[in-house]
């Protein structure tokens, strides 16, 4: 099969609206795929940095043609992120307002990004079904029919969507590969990219297998491979999976589908990174996760392919950080059956925020807002000397008479506490409650050697996950 040898370069355009489109392709060479061929189109190369864009371009261009939003409407829309920052770019460029409806478990760079780029983002809750008021599709509905001049997107029941996929993600995929595709592996989070795309491939003759990638949690795998929902429950990739199958979502297209945990997922997606070098988000480790599975399975060789969705930029605070991986139980981090279980961040590692005692207040107030923790470990010639946590600062701030700027010089050894409350790494739980009873954070040693720092919050967390 011949590919391109190289891009063609076009000119300047006026516009950001005119580069939504037309995203490269390449070949995965350093991962096993079997005896397959696995191709990723780029979508995360369209200039909101996601597929979304062709959507949110369609999708406004049919409400605009439809009188449904007029000169000074505003764009409401629930979305998990990418669509939202889709519609607001189209939307800005257009001089509309974008209001848009986001469950709370979106990552923070998503977030930041809509509202740096003038969205009105508000957060509601993921942990609620279809048809509740805080369901995110059904506080966006309501939204717009209170704003005058709102119009409601509804991604997930609008044919502007899979249009979209139809007239433009399909045919470059076509004329990519060579008219020469015997697989194409998509998500479902609207339903439309799979559907335009299962369409146009039907149209053209194409016999190529159409097959969802779902997390688990979500049920839609479930009625592809079985014909009844599959068994909900939550998962952390970000954008795809469901619990309700969404109007735009042809579900007669699908030939087959596999439930990928998010570790699998999260497991893929950094491996793409490490040795193909593309940098991806969660969704495009569970499309991947799934277009390998497939591939591994055939004995002959086929032509596949899938998506790097977005880019894995908005999500290093996530997926790209193993400290919140090992948060969330996802992590590869060997289980020791003692205290050090429960320590995410650990000193031997270098994962632990620490300050000196001969460091500035400023300093260490420093690293503390910068890792977003409330209390740091002071370390002085490798060993725990005390611990600076908030309160001593206040203290300072409050009792010293000298000015700010003063105090802030104040050396840490003179505010930390040195009177610590450690336990061994070897206790049990029930060591860490009476910590805990006088507000304290817990200090986990081995021996004399400081391992790291145990809050309720991880305490927590580590029961949660080890029911």
């Amino acid at each position: 099969m011949s590919l391109a040898a190289a891009p063609v370069l076009s000119g300047p355009t006026g516009s950001l609206l005119d580069l939504i489109g037309k995203t490269p392709m390449v070949e995965v060479t350093k991962i096993d795929t079997g005896p397959c061929r696995l191709f990723l189109k780029l979508e995360a190369q369209n200039p909101g940095g996601s597929i979304k864009d062709r959507i949110a371009l369609s999708m406004i261009a049919a409400a605009e043609a439809e009188g449904f939003l007029k000169p000074g409407g505003t764009i409401v829309e629930a979305t998990a992120g990418n669509t939202g920052l889709a519609l607001t770019l189209v939307g800005q460029a257009k001089g509309y307002k974008v209001l848009l409806v986001i469950p709370d478990k979106m990552s923070k760079e998503k977030i930041q990004h809509l509202r740096a780029m003038g969205a009105d983002v508000r957060l509601t809750r993921s942990d609620v079904p279809h048809g509740h008021p805080e369901y995110y599709t059904d506080m966006a509905e309501r939204l717009a029919q209170q704003i005058p001049g709102g119009f409601y997107v509804n991604q997930f029941a609008n044919d502007a969507n899979s249009l979209a996929h139809f007239q433009t993600t399909g045919p470059e995929i076509w004329e990519q590969m060579d008219h020469k595709v015997d697989a194409f592996v998509a998500g479902i989070g609207s339903g439309g990219t799979i559907t335009g795309i299962g369409q146009y491939l039907k149209s053209v003759g194409s016999e190529a297998k159409i097959i969802l990638a779902d997390p688990v949690g979500s049920t839609l795998a479930g009625i592809v491979n079985d014909g009844v929902p599959g068994p909900e429950g939550s998962y952390t990739v970000e954008g795809i999976g469901q619990n309700f199958v969404p109007d735009t979502a042809n579900m007669d297209l699908i030939d087959t589908a596999y439930s990928i945990p998010d570790a699998e997922a999260v497991a893929t997606v950094r491996e793409l990174l490490l040795k193909e070098g593309i940098l991806a988000g969660s969704s495009s480790g569970t499309l991947i996760a799934s277009a390998l599975r497939w591939c591994r399975e055939q004995t002959e060789p086929k032509r596949v392919v899938t998506f790097v969705c977005d880019t894995g930029a908005k999500y290093l605070s996530k997926v790209y950080n193993d400290a919140w991986l090992a948060d969330q139980g996802l992590g590869d981090q060997p289980l020791h059956g003692d205290l050090s279980d429960l320590i995410s961040r650990k000193y031997e590692k270098g994962d632990v925020v620490v300050a000196g005692p001969d460091d500035t207040l400023d300093t260490a107030f420093k690293r503390m807002r910068g890792a977003d923790v409330s209390q740091l470990p002071i370390i002085q010639d490798g060993r725990l000397v005390g611990i600076l946590d908030e309160s001593d600062i206040v203290h300072v701030m409050n009792t010293d008479e000298i000015t700010r700027q003063e105090r802030f010089k104040k050396p840490v050894g003179t505010v930390m506490t040195r009177d610590l409350d450690t336990v061994q790494v070897g206790e049990s739980l029930d060591a860490l409650i009476p910590l805990f009873d006088r507000d304290r954070v817990a200090i986990v040693l081995d021996g004399e050697t400081f391992v790291g720092l145990i809050t309720r919050t991880d305490l927590i967390n580590h029961l949660s996950l080890n029911r």
